[in-house]
């Protein structure tokens, strides 16, 4: 049976995502920072999918945490075979006045810490001539946004990332993709779009939100046996907001 890690997998993009791996018969390793409420109670709903989903608590932004997190989950269930590195985090502040820690502090969780996990993983998994790696960039990528440069700028560098890496990785059977979401209905975007909503609605084709299943099904997908020729993609999840 695989393992996967997703990371941020207690609320919003990253919970959707381990019940449908685990759905999909994956152990899952489930990774949180603050929200341990939140983890050990899906972590107990998805026991009944006849699947192991384990909670790991870790602070990505910190030098070690990323290494030690994936020794962590190797010593439990045995090996890893998928990592979403969907962690992040997304603060305001424009370019005048952002402060050193805070580019530091966002680089380094929504960056940085994808590369230390995607190196302490990719040598078992080119050994084995398996896996799969999934980033969670965004749109902003491609868009930029007011008063989020340093978000911004994390999430179109995990496309170099993604592009590099599943340049290194593709003669061993590993493949590596990007997932780049919209606006979806998580905590992050509801705290946003108070007095916006309507405005977002109108520039998005289908005039909706998006919903988390919606994205999580696309990871689960890159993550199977049937995506095995989808490497080095960037795949917009947006309702037309963004196009190409």
């Amino acid at each position: 049976m695989r393992v996967a890690l997703v990371t941020g997998g207690a609320t919003g993009i990253g919970a959707a995502t381990v019940a449908e791996l685990a759905a999909k018969k994956v152990n899952v390793a489930l990774h949180y920072s603050s929200s341990k409420n939140e983890a050990e109670e899906l972590a107990s709903q998805l026991i009944k999918a006849g699947v192991e989903v384990k909670a790991f608590q870790a602070d990505l932004s910190q030098k070690d945490a990323p290494v030690a997190l994936v020794a962590h989950v190797k010593q439990h269930f045995g090996s890893l075979d998928i990592l979403v590195n969907n962690a992040g985090l997304m603060t305001d502040a424009s370019i005048i006045e952002m402060s050193d820690d805070v580019w530091d502090e966002t680089l380094n969780l929504n960056l940085t810490a994808s590369f230390k996990l995607i190196r302490a993983v990719a040598s078992d998994m080119v050994k084995n001539k398996w896996g799969r790696i999934i980033n969670i960039s965004s749109q902003v990528a491609l868009t930029g946004s007011t008063n989020h440069a340093h978000y911004s700028a994390a999430k179109s560098g995990l496309l170099g990332l993604t592009y590099s890496a599943a340049k290194e990785f593709g003669a061993s059977g590993v493949t590596v993709n990007a997932v780049l979401p919209g606006r979806i209905e998580t905590n992050m975007i509801s705290a946003r779009s108070l007095g916006r909503l309507d405005e977002w609605l109108a520039q998005t084709p289908l005039a909706r939100l998006g919903d988390s299943a919606e994205v999580a099904s696309l990871i689960a997908f890159l993550a199977s046996d049937q995506a095995s020729y989808i490497s080095g993609a960037a795949i917009n999840v947006n309702g037309g907001l963004v196009m190409g």
